[in-house]
């Protein structure tokens, strides 16, 4: 229960009005009415303070800017009195608005009001194609892209809040949804990369640089430049000969700076190419690696380099890394994780497993700025509401504070939720153990989406450990109990999906485990059951879980990118009829065996260890495209 505060528009200071306005929408806060009295005061330190105490009829929240009064006005609602601080000047989230959803912008605006009673004072959005630009009708065609009107209303409301938008965008690659239109191909090198060294290409760019400088107020701009390991190798090496990547690279990096210099811009780009380009095996977490000094030299000193990490547990890479870049002559943007990619629900485990670490670190080595980022790799189809939970988790180690108790009073008062449902959920993709102490994951995207007839995920995971799916099937039988409780509760996270998603989880592991089983030992009463029960059974709760899935989807996003989904569940639906016929066919003797299940690798053989991309384990022919 939120106690309903009252502030005084004659003593508050007039910088937070809007804020308090804005923060009414939602909560119980006014400058009107009976209520607990706020009183606000502004206070210097050298670090980012929120303090909160009380006193008879009246709470006092001391701040040292807009972020710090959004936390304490935050713990004031709980009549908690805290003294937080955090060393760190900015802290945000980078949101994925290009892997299919793109978030609407009341819905965006009810994240801003969660993140300012977090304590956070910056929103990424992440949009390779997702945004108009002009004379160019391919840029975000069927995708939902923003228009300038959204983004501006979008920087209005958050500056209110004391959060600033920055534009965080693609100039060099990731941009395959754009090139793959005939119209684009005088900008495309390769398939998701852009042709450097190609005016009509800096034109493009100049569009983006307009757009993002006209719609927001912050002159920070990200432009990306990540992972581009085929750069130079398509287009560009057919006019122009093969070159050196690390030089069509800085020479891009140096004509992009410069526009955006032009523009009134300030850049900065993800930091990955210069390591990965320096490393014999062209991976990103080697610090002692030696990019060399004619390279670095190259770099504009006016650039920041934005580090990310989404996946030590150990202090070492981070402050190797960290360090990395300032011995380039640089101060790293630490870019951490939420972790809501390969997913279904926000995963805890894995924020649980880095990010108090990353944050330690941060604190230690005195860096300025992290953000969070939350892709939705693959189709975003993670409940992305879940990660509101994430939000709340990691702005409280921000401030210093990690203690599950905590969390779990703010996320459950603030987000009329359930902090435990969330965690438990955020386990779906589990570590399991085998009978020889080996660890293996299950991911349940792997789960959910496995062919039924071809069982590639699955049988899989049973090549790691015979016993995998009883131990899954406990597991989640065990994760519904702890979710049913809370199905009522639907301020952040649709639980009712999550427990459509368990059922249909566990009934297609039941439903390849019976199959294997039945067929392997000539059963044919229990390959009749499944073919009548089990599989109908089965293909009503694919529905059920299409059915939730699009609820939620609508609900905080535009509808460009369902249809990804969709397809898959109708996928799913329509190999679950086709494992019936042919079971059908085999009993009426019309096929001598169903083959699909007659060219399984056998369980001696290694695991193929596929990651839980969709592409992996829905069919061998099907080509993956992020």
């Amino acid at each position: 229960m939120l106690a309903k505060l009252i502030w005084d528009p004659k003593s508050t200071p007039a910088e937070l009005v809007p804020m308090l306005q804005t923060i009414a929408e939602e909560y119980p806060i006014s400058d009107r009415g009976r209520g607990l009295k706020i009183n606000f005061k502004k206070i210097k330190s050298k670090k980012t303070v929120s303090r909160v105490s009380r006193s008879r009829g009246e709470v006092t929240v001391e701040y040292t800017s807009l972020s710090a009064a959004g936390r304490g006005i935050s713990n004031a609602f709980l009549k908690l009195e805290t003294e937080e601080s955090t060393t760190l000047e900015t802290v945000g989230i980078m949101l994925d608005c290009s892997r299919n959803l793109v978030m609407k912008v009341e819905h965006v605006k009810q994240w801003l009001r969660k993140l300012a009673l977090s304590g956070y004072n910056l929103l990424m959005l992440y949009t390779e194609e997702t945004y108009e630009l002009e004379d160019e009708p391919f840029f975000g065609y069927m995708r939902g892209a923003y228009s300038m009107d959204e983004i501006r209303e979008i920087d209005d409301y958050a500056a209110k809040l004391g959060i600033e938008v920055v534009g965080c965008i693609q100039t060099l690659g990731h941009l395959r949804q754009f090139l793959k239109w005939n119209p684009s191909a005088k900008y495309r090198d390769t398939p998701s990369v852009l042709l450097t060294d190609s005016e009509e290409t800096y034109a493009l760019i100049q569009k983006m640089l307009d757009f993002w400088s006209k719609a927001l107020r912050s002159r920070r701009i990200h432009v990306g430049m990540d992972e581009t390991h085929d750069l130079g190798l398509g287009k560009h090496r057919d006019l122009h000969g093969y070159e050196d990547p690390a030089k069509i690279f800085n020479r891009h990096l140096n004509r992009v700076n410069q526009m955006c210099l032009d523009s009134g811009l300030k850049p900065m780009i993800w930091s990955d190419m210069f390591f990965r380009m320096a490393s014999s095996d062209h991976g990103y977490y080697h610090a002692d690696c030696k990019i060399p000094k004619e390279i670095v030299k190259t770099i504009p000193q006016n650039v920041q380099l934005c580090y990310w990490d989404y996946y030590h547990a150990d202090e070492a890479t981070y402050r190797g890394m960290l360090q990395a870049h300032r011995n380039m002559g640089f101060e790293p943007v630490m870019a951490a994780g939420i972790h809501t990619w390969g997913t279904l629900w926000w995963n805890s485990e894995a924020d649980k497993q880095t990010n108090p670490t990353c944050v330690n670190v941060c604190r230690e080595l005195g860096i300025k700025e992290i953000l969070f980022t939350m892709w939705g790799d693959d189709g975003a189809y993670c409940e992305f509401d879940s990660a509101l939970a994430g939000i709340f988790y990691a702005g409280d180690l921000v401030f210093g504070t990690d203690d599950h108790d905590y969390t779990e009073t703010r996320f459950n008062a603030l987000c009329a939720s359930d902090f435990e449902a969330h965690w438990a959920m955020g386990h779906l993709s589990t570590p399991l153990v085998n009978d020889q102490g080996k660890q293996y994951y299950i991911f349940s995207t792997d789960l959910l989406w496995d062919d039924p007839l071809y069982g590639i995920a699955f049988d899989d995971r049973k090549r790691q450990d015979p016993e995998f799916d009883l131990k899954v099937l406990d597991f989640y039988d065990e994760l519904l109990c702890r979710v049913m409780p809370h199905l009522d509760l639907c301020g952040a996270g649709d639980l009712e999906h999550a427990v459509n998603t368990i059922n249909l989880i566990m009934r297609k592991v039941e439903l390849r485990g019976a199959l294997e089983a039945a067929y392997d030992r000539g059963d044919r009463l229990a390959l009749r059951d499944i073919a009548v029960t089990m599989i109908p059974a089965t293909v009503a709760a694919v529905w059920e879980f299409d059915a939730s899935f699009r609820n939620q989807w609508m609900a905080k996003a535009k509808p460009f990118g369902l249809e990804h989904i969709q397809m898959r569940n109708a996928t799913i639906a329509a190999r679950l009829e086709e494992t019936a016929l042919r079971i059908r066919e085999y009993l009426n003797e019309e096929i001598p065996s169903i083959e699909e299940l007659d060219a399984r690798i056998p369980l001696s053989a290694p695991a193929s260890c596929h990651t839980n991309w969709f592409a992996h384990y829905i069919s061998p022919s099907l080509m993956m495209v992020n």
